[in-house]
């Protein structure tokens, strides 16, 4: 659905605020906010909001997410533009951005990109296998454990379980 407001903002500005309003909005539905995008696309500007929900998202989830959401975004009047606004799950490789993905995702395999090369590698791949500090515990295939600083995390994605 395309959408249009008033006074001008870029895009991190938009993102800063919209985070926000996703956020509540999310939760009153007993979603999680896994993350929002705002890009300019082929065919426009494009506001992509991820959710997860326990035991998975239904497309009925994401169009009352999109429906409340967009009814928000009218009213507070965040983006100067036209805009589409999406709304999805963040698929089955799953992005993990906070400390609390970590935690509640042990057990399964991701995959890991750092800002600096550890030990001349920056590409991870493993099973989470909890956290030490402000690390987490990487059990790669070999069975070797890797503790990587949450801080060195560029990217960090579950992956797909076959």
């Amino acid at each position: 659905m395309a959408r249009a407001r008033g006074g001008a903002s870029p895009a991190a500005d938009i993102l800063g605020r919209v985070r926000p309003l996703a956020e509540t909005v999310a939760a009153g539905q007993g979603h999680e906010l896994v993350g929002v995008e705002f890009r300019r696309e082929a065919h426009g500007w494009i506001l992509r909001i991820f959710i997860d929900h326990p035991g998975g998202v239904t497309l009925d989830h994401c169009q009352r997410m999109s429906e409340e959401l967009g009814d928000h975004l009218d009213v507070e009047d965040l983006i100067a533009h036209p805009y589409h606004l999406e709304v999805s799950s963040p698929g089955l490789d799953r992005p993990l951005t906070r400390e609390a993905d970590f935690v509640r995702f042990a057990g399964r395999d991701a995959r890991i990109m750092t800002r600096e090369a550890m030990a001349g590698q920056r590409n991870f791949r493993g099973r989470l296998a909890g956290q030490d500090g402000r690390a987490i515990i990487l059990e790669r295939s070999d069975g070797q454990r890797v503790a990587i600083p949450y801080d060195l995390i560029l990217k960090a994605r579950l992956e797909p379980e076959l």
